[in-house]
Formats: C-alpha cells, structure tokens, sequence
C-alpha cells in the first residue's frame, strides 16, 4: 500500500480510534498517544494481510488501551481527591446527524458514565465501549480481544449492569441544561446566594477534581446548603482575586458546559446534570493538568 493511501486509510478511522482510547482511559493525552501507537503500528504491518482495516485498527487500539489503563489504575488509586475524566470537546456537527446515534455517543462519553467505567475491569471496559458506544457486533468484539464470544457476552451484561445501577437515574434534556447552566452562570457572578439556592436539587452533588494540584472539595459534597455556599463563597473569591476572568459555552463530553479563565490561564470546567427543572450534580474540574488541550 502507498504511503498516501496508508495515511487516509487510517486518517478515515481516526476519530473512532480516538473515541475508543478516550472512553477506555479518560485522558486526551493519553488517548492520543493510544492512537499514536497504533499508527506506527499500521505503518509497519503488511497491509496485503489486513483484509478489514477498521477491524485491524480498532483491534491494535483497544489493547493498547487496555494495557494503558492496566498501568494507569495503580496511579489512579493514589489519587488526591475525587477523579473526573479530563474534558473532551465533543462537537460533532454533520458528521452525526442522526439524533439516536448522537444520543448514543453523547451518553457514552457523558462525565457520568465514564466515572461508572472507572469501576469496571480494563476487559469490561472495552466490550462496553465497543459494544454500547459504538455498536460493535459480539463476534468482532469477541476476535479483538481475543477471547470466546460466550464470554464477551458475559462481560456486556456485567458491564451494563454495573453501568446502569451507577449512572444518574434521570435523563438530561440539553435544552433545560442550557437554561439552568445560564441561569446558575447569572447567580454565581452576581452573588445571588438565594437565586444560586433555588437552582439547586435538595440533594444534589458536588464532585470537583483538583488533583491535589489546585483548591476543590477533597470529598463530595451532598445537600443544596453545602454546595450552594461552596459555589457562592468560591464564586465571590475568584471574582475578587481576578483581573480579568472570562467565561465560554463550549460542548465536552456531549454537554454544554462553562468554561472559566481566570487572567487568560485556564481555570476549571463545570458541567451540570439537570432535571425536573433542577441542578441535580456539580462536576467541576481544576486539575490543571486536565485543562490543557482545551486552549487553542
């Protein structure tokens, strides 16, 4: 095959490749040199043997992956703190126009579910990625992971079970998020503890991951007093203490989400899960590590 050819061939599968690496491990960084590492691997295999190269790449990327998160869970449960997946902008325009498919790739990589995936074993992990993200058949699973398709099918209905007692039970609807995320903007700069209080679900969560690395709660918080006075007292000092802070609607990981720069350095990332006119959880990310692809 031509050097040409080979790099479209695998330019065209790109973007799969890096949504398979990004929900097995959680980092854009490390998702990146996944792919990287499957590129060399293509660029040096005899192509005249590969009959499916979507197979093949998606095959060499997800036990790159695999192996990867073997070696990133032992710094994991080190961890300072609760851990959220880094954010990644999930745009996807035209390129999935349809609304089932778009709902099925935006929940697949919503903070929620990936932090469920934490809890799942690397094996796990790739049949649910492969099979619930991006609709893989059991057999194609079973031949990239090398095992029997029995056990893959077991390994689906572990992971799913374990996926579904985990996520949040209540669908969020993008619109209602908007408005909140505007309204819960509003009260935060303007200091409105009362109008911050009644935005928030009498139970909802506050998750916020610093990485020991900036100022975030080192537990989760639970009850609308302690995450509206978290929200309101932190909100207040930011204010105060910045000379310029800017504030972006961006998409990441298929939800709108602010993004908060304080004097042009990236300073965190929240993301609300909304429902019956409520802010039911707080993801607030500040790990400063996980902010970085995020500045052209």
């Amino acid at each position: 095959m031509a050097t040409d050819s080979m790099t479209d061939v695998f330019e065209e599968h790109r973007p799969v490749l890096m949504g398979v690496a990004y929900r097995m491990l959680g980092r854009v960084a490390d998702a990146e040199d996944v792919v990287q590492e499957a590129w060399l691997r293509w660029s040096t295999s005899d192509h005249d043997q590969v009959r499916e190269p979507r197979a093949f790449l998606v095959r060499v990327t997800t036990r790159l992956a695999i192996d990867r998160l073997r070696h990133l869970q032992s710094r994991r449960e080190a961890y300072v703190g609760p851990w959220l997946p880094e954010p990644y902008v999930t745009e996807l325009g035209p390129a999935v126009p349809d609304t089932a498919e778009r709902a099925v790739l935006a929940d697949s990589v919503s903070l929620a579910v990936l932090v469920v995936l934490e809890s799942l074993s690397p094996l796990e992990r790739a049949v649910f990625v492969l099979r619930e993200a991006f609709g893989f058949p059991f057999a194609e699973i079973a031949d990239t992971l090398d095992r029997t398709e029995a056990s893959v099918r077991q390994l689906a209905g572990r992971a799913r079970k374990h996926v579904d007692e985990g996520r949040p039970r209540y669908k969020v609807d993008p619109a209602e998020r908007r408005d909140l995320t505007e309204r819960f903007l509003a009260a935060a700069t303007e200091g409105d503890l009362d109008g911050l209080m009644s935005l928030l679900a009498p139970d909802v969560r506050l998750v916020g991951d610093s990485g020991g690395k900036s100022k975030a709660p080192l537990r989760v918080l639970h009850s609308a007093d302690k995450v509206g006075r978290f929200l309101h007292s932190t909100a207040g000092k930011a204010a105060a203490a910045a000379r310029e802070l800017e504030v972006r609607f961006i998409e990441a990981n298929g939800a709108e989400c602010l993004f908060i720069l304080v004097d042009g350095r990236a300073d965190c990332v929240f993301q609300l899960d909304v429902a019956d006119g409520l802010i039911q959880d707080v993801y607030v990310v500040r790990n400063p590590d996980k902010l970085t692809s995020l500045i052209p």
